[in-house]
């Protein structure tokens, strides 16, 4: 790992490319045969996997984990603190085809504060991942996800309630890990103050 003069305070191994007019935050470590692209934000803080690739146009906030083999393309915006598993996908169009070019038919990703999203999950285009969400393995995400709300399967659909430290909830609401109390509002969970 090494530090650039493009970058300052950014590790960046050997193998991988940062583009010189790429955004990245102070504290960010990119790993093995990633490559940031040109128009595209990093944030403070945040740990790249190796064979991961941030497209122009994609944004990802603070303390972000992105694990081994994703792609986050251009209209993908994680907010602060995601957690991204391995070889979980991004889609950018609803009808792909190879010999149609549907570029200007990119559809925005948002993934809330504290979200996680499990290995090999897909997060279909055009939806939004509420604040500390989790996606379990595998799932994928065909509509809008709340707050707090734990989905699984395909297509993905609400089996539960987590916390903000990711703890699954019983019926109470209450958090085995905090104590916190949660109640139901209208984007899913929220903490009762």
């Amino acid at each position: 790992m090494s530090v650039t003069s493009d970058h300052p305070g950014v590790k960046i191994h050997k193998s991988s490319v940062v583009d010189p007019d790429a955004s990245v935050g102070a504290g960010t470590s990119i790993w093995h045969f990633s490559h940031v692209m040109a128009g595209s934000q990093v944030g403070e803080n945040c740990v790249i996997g190796q064979n991961v690739m941030i497209a122009n146009g994609a944004s990802v906030g603070n303390g972000v984990k992105i694990q081994n083999n994703v792609s986050v393309y251009r209209g993908v915006i994680l907010e602060d603190a995601v957690f991204c598993g391995p070889s979980m996908v991004f889609t950018n169009v609803l009808t792909p085809r190879a010999f149609v070019d549907r570029k200007s038919e990119f559809a925005s990703t948002r993934v809330g504060y504290g979200a996680t999203i499990g290995a090999n999950a897909t997060i279909v285009c055009g939806n939004t991942i509420g604040k500390y969400a989790m996606i379990g393995a595998g799932a994928v995400v065909t509509k809008n996800v709340r707050n707090h709300a734990l989905v699984l399967g395909n297509p993905a659909s609400e089996s539960g309630w987590v916390s903000r430290t990711g703890e699954r909830l019983g019926s109470d609401l209450v958090c085995p890990r905090t104590g916190e109390q949660y109640r139901l509002g209208d984007d899913g969970l929220e903490l009762v103050e």
